[in-house]
């Protein structure tokens, strides 16, 4: 099994630099782009499919080019109609290639992935290739550690941690994340840096974290890219990303790479499946056919007038209902057994 790639994107997923991430990601996903749009993090909203939307608006124009099949998964909140443990809710992650979190709230998107089927599913995904992007919220809500940001920034609560969904405790590392690490927005009065809560209450955070913790701190407009494939971390965007261990930041700018182990001591879950449910497992190997990946009963008369043309050697009339086949959204690949037909 080959893991997909992670992006963490301190800001600005509808900006340039989005763009410019989510585009790298798509090239390197080598069948038709299906991307799932998780509703989650923003589930406490009314207008929670608005907020997600815009970024599928966004991702089908930024990846015109890939034809992109954007799906908004609902999981709003536990035990509701919306809740991410309804396999019908779920249903489309089964078939996604691209996988996206982003605004809301980070302590809520916990409470309402943690242990459900659709976690669950999404983790699957990831081992089984598809592209993980998290960005705002979602990226603090994976940690190991989550900066409970509005309880402390809005509210006035003490600085606190909360356990987060730690996704990458399956892989050996303890790492927490924290988006809009060199936000501005407070001028020269307030200090709104390291996710709007500055720098004193970050290092007062951060003395409360484990000894092995890592904390990886993205700048806006910025972005880390994950390649376990090549066992690298890629730096893209207009600013920078830091490692913070023991409250100590080491930055890398844009445009650096450096291995994973600058992480912590990273292994690839063994055996694979272990960790997740057989249940889940189960959906996502055996998860039947999307109606849209079937072939229309047109094509499937244009394949077999097609496969009769070659039995006579009439090759021009094999090109030409191949051209017609091809415009309908199907490759025909011919083999000494016969063709397959493949979505294009």
């Amino acid at each position: 099994m080959t893991l997909g790639q992670i992006a963490f994107l301190g800001s600005g997923e509808t900006s340039l630099a989005g763009g410019r991430i989510f585009e790298s990601l798509a090239r390197n996903i080598k069948e038709p782009l299906r991307i799932a749009l998780m509703e989650t993090p923003a589930g406490f909203e009314l207008n929670s499919a608005q907020v997600v939307g815009r970024v599928g608006d966004f991702m089908q124009t930024r990846l015109q080019n890939y034809k992109p099949a954007v799906d908004v998964i609902p999981a709003r909140k536990k035990n509701s109609a919306y809740s991410p443990d309804d396999p019908e809710i779920v249903k489309p992650l089964l078939h996604a290639n691209m996988i996206f979190l982003g605004p809301g709230s980070p302590t809520y998107a916990i409470r309402h992935l943690k242990d459900t089927l659709t976690w669950n599913v999404i983790r699957a995904r990831h081992r089984l290739g598809a592209t993980l992007i998290f960005a705002s919220a979602a990226t603090i809500s994976i940690g190991a550690h989550a900066l409970p940001v509005y309880e402390i920034y809005k509210v006035g609560q003490d600085v606190h941690m909360v356990d987060g969904l730690n996704y990458f405790s399956d892989f050996g590392l303890h790492l927490s994340f924290i988006p809009h690490w060199n936000n501005a927005e407070g001028g020269a009065d307030l200090d709104t840096s390291r996710c709007f809560i500055g720098m004193d209450r970050f290092r007062e955070w951060c003395d409360l974290l484990p000894a092995d913790s890592e904390t990886v701190g993205l700048d806006e407009h910025t972005g880390l890219i994950m390649n376990f494939e090549a066992g690298q971390c890629e730096v893209s965007g207009v600013s920078s990303v830091s490692l913070v261990r023991e409250c100590d930041p080491e930055m890398f700018p844009s445009g650096s790479h450096f291995p994973l182990s600058e992480l912590g001591e990273f292994r690839i879950p063994d055996p694979i499946e272990k960790d997740i449910p057989a249940d889940v497992w189960d959906m996502c190997l055996n998860a039947p056919p999307l109606e849209d990946d079937q072939p229309s009963e047109e094509v499937i008369v244009l394949v077999k007038q097609r496969a009769a043309a070659r039995a006579s050697k009439n090759w021009a009339e094999s090109d030409r209902l191949r051209d017609e086949i091809a415009a309908l959204g199907w490759i025909v690949q011919d083999s000494k057994d016969g063709y397959k037909l493949l979505k294009s």
